[in-house]
């Protein structure tokens, strides 16, 4: 079969669908219409000769055949993009608005404090910032880039670990005077414990204790369900109950005693923070630079 611009085009557009999920948002990252996109697939699949896309009305995926074109092509179209990048100089430009989702305690803990020292390294860039729960389409809302918290599903996206930081089971001392200091973390059916929703399930995290190959679960319950991490970490304070808490952004807070780590014997369990953005095709400089300005800051 004879290579032509059309082949690059259809393939293009391709890897652009299986990216953002649909043919809308494929069409509006390429400036084409979702029935221009679905053409150019088409196109694409009759010269090819085989179905590439199963379509439904509300699910796109790859067939077998689309999943091998897709695996073999695309890093041929991410050296391509590179090339054009590089001969245009923004490969080397760090420039132009960024629009980033971030976990709260990443944004307020890690990055916020080195935001002077980003602006200094990159006065060209323009860096918008939410702070949203560790959910969320991002191609849909526009975001460059995310950090999230917890283990990330199978996708197209590009992630990668930043740290991991551990899980801390704790009370404020006004709880442990008037409620007792639980042994063993079996003990805490006995307590009144903080739930805390996980944002990608909509039900309480479960708890878990870890030391060594030793997992330990343990079923909890309490009178008090929240999705805000700081009003979980002022009512952990306060003395409300038992809570789980990252130890990231409360290390202050045990070592001045307003918080007390209930067992740290069982010091195993942590929590991963990813970094990922919707393509794993290459990205521009902007995106390139804060991923690694964010890589930079979580290593040291």
């Amino acid at each position: 079969m004879s290579f032509d611009g059309r082949l690059l085009s259809g393939m293009s557009v391709l890897a652009a669908v299986v990216e953002a999920g649909s043919f809308s948002r494929a069409g509006e990252m390429l400036g084409l219409s979702a029935s221009g996109v679905s053409r150019s697939v088409a196109r694409l699949e009759e010269r090819l000769g085989v179905r590439l896309l199963n379509r439904t009305t509300r699910t796109l995926h790859l067939t077998d055949e689309g999943i091998r074109l897709y695996e073999r092509a695309a890093p041929h179209l991410e050296g391509i993009e590179e090339a054009a990048n590089f001969a245009s100089g923004a490969a080397v430009t760090v420039r132009g608005a960024l629009r980033v989702s971030l976990n709260p305690i990443f944004a307020r803990h890690v990055l916020a404090p080195k935001l002077p020292l980003l602006r200094e390294r990159y006065p060209g860039l323009e860096l918008t910032i939410l702070q949203q729960p560790d959910v969320g389409d991002m191609v849909g809302e526009g975001i460059d880039v995310a950090v999230r918290f917890g283990p990330q599903p199978p996708s197209t996206m590009s992630s990668r670990l930043l740290f991991e930081t551990r899980v801390l089971t704790v009370a404020s001392p006004a709880y442990i005077a008037r409620h007792g200091q639980p042994k063993t973390p079996s003990k805490l059916i006995e307590h009144d414990c903080i739930q805390y929703i996980d944002p990608r399930h909509g039900k309480p995290f479960h708890w878990e204790f870890q030391r060594g190959s030793e997992v330990l679960p343990v079923e909890t319950k309490g009178h008090l369900t929240l999705t805000d991490v700081d009003t979980m970490v002022q009512a952990c304070v306060a003395g409300a109950g038992i809570a789980q808490l990252l130890s990231l952004g409360t290390e202050h807070l045990i070592a001045s005693g307003a918080l007390v780590e209930l067992f740290p014997n069982w010091p195993g369990e942590t929590y991963p923070l990813y970094i990922m953005r919707p393509s794993r095709r290459l990205a521009p400089a902007a995106v390139e630079a804060f991923l690694e300005f964010c890589r930079e800051i979580c290593e040291g």
